[in-house]
């Protein structure tokens, strides 16, 4: 017996048939004959079409947020840079082995150029980032993992980079980002070169 949900099905379903064929293009009886449910059934879990595209929208949050891939506690001493390198990594790899999240994701930016409310929640998820990579430099600072100095701006720069190559990676762009990564976390913290 299945312990996935229809609602988590409904969901599953609108991030795949979302990133094919987009918000405007996609219609909730689409959706409703993909699940294999009746459209009433699917208006019972969603009242409409944007309240499954909010919905869709706060599981992507969830899962790309800042401690869903960065554990402050796990920093030591000993790992700090090796983890922080490690841990970014890490995230750009998920994303990448997901073919519909760079597809969903443009969807929201585009979304976000036409509502407010949408381009608010994607700065929050940056400004989440900005607030993580400010905590964790500021533990790896104490630990003396790190050089203290200008951590704000060390943050929002590990922010940027993230961002860019999550932004360069749905456009298809094949940079080497695994060097780039590493190559901005040791400059950035420790103001060395790779070895």
């Amino acid at each position: 017996m299945s312990t996935t949900s229809t609602y988590e099905v409904i969901l599953e379903t609108g991030y795949r048939l979302f990133a094919e064929h987009g918000f405007e293009k996609t219609s909730m009886a689409m959706i409703a004959k993909e699940v294999g449910i009746s459209k009433p059934a699917l208006y019972y879990h969603f009242v409409s079409k944007e309240s499954l595209i909010d919905a869709l929208l706060d599981e992507i949050c969830k899962s790309i947020g800042f401690s869903t891939f960065f554990s402050v506690q796990n920093y030591t001493n000993d790992n700090f840079v090796a983890l922080l390198i490690s841990d970014g990594l890490s995230m750009v790899e998920k994303q990448k082995e997901d073919p519909y999240y760079s597809r969903i994701m443009n969807q929201y930016q585009a979304l976000g150029y036409r509502n407010t409310k949408y381009s608010q929640r994607l700065l929050d998820i940056l400004d989440g980032y900005r607030a993580g990579f400010t905590e964790l430099l500021q533990h790896g600072a104490s630990l003396g993992s790190i050089d203290g100095r200008d951590l704000s701006i060390k943050a929002q720069m590990l922010t940027m980079i993230m961002d860019s190559i999550d932004n360069f990676t749905s456009f298809g762009f094949e940079y080497e980002y695994a060097a780039i990564w590493k190559s901005a976390v040791l400059r950035l913290v420790r103001g060395v070169d790779e070895q």
